[in-house]
């Protein structure tokens, strides 16, 4: 009977181990989570209310870069430009949408050629944006997130 006992002292004693909870810590955790992102894209992209019936993610993007670039050929071609040779460029514009919707030029890549003659195309293609209809912000996880993408644009004169 006495090493009965003694034997289920010991089986006690070395099983206390398994009942022990591993506790994780809320920063192991977020630092996990944080892992998992791809924080280079969104769950849904920047969008104009003409593309809400859209239900692909493709599709919407699309359909938001066509509005944002038809919106912007039709302002220059409202604008009288004169040049003196024929101008064939494509200018990339560094754009950024903001959390709540706002829309900012941040950098434009623009040949020499270009710039020689229309000087103020840089101006022109900042202006464009001013009179862009309401845009809603891309959405990372439920959040409406600060967005930044490169949309060339290419421009034709002659």
């Amino acid at each position: 009977m006495k090493q009965i006992c003694v034997f289920l002292v010991i089986i006690l004693l070395t099983s206390c181990e398994y009942f022990n909870v591993k506790k994780t810590s809320s920063e192991a955790i977020l630092n996990e989570e944080l892992q998992t992102f791809n924080w280079n894209e969104v769950d849904k992209y920047p969008t104009f209310s003409l593309c809400d019936s859209l239900s692909n993610k493709q599709e919407k993007k699309q359909c938001f870069t066509s509005i944002l670039t038809g919106h912007i050929f039709k302002y220059l071609q409202d604008e009288i430009i004169v040049v003196t040779q024929d101008v064939n460029d494509t200018i990339d514009l560094k754009l950024q949408i903001s959390d709540t919707g706002g829309i900012t030029l941040l950098e434009t890549k623009i040949d020499s050629l270009t710039i020689q003659e229309i000087p103020n195309i840089d101006v022109l293609l900042a202006n464009s944006l001013n009179t862009l209809p309401k845009i809603f912000p891309g959405i990372k996880r439920g959040q409406q997130v600060t967005t930044e993408f490169i949309l060339p644009i290419i421009i034709s004169a002659r």
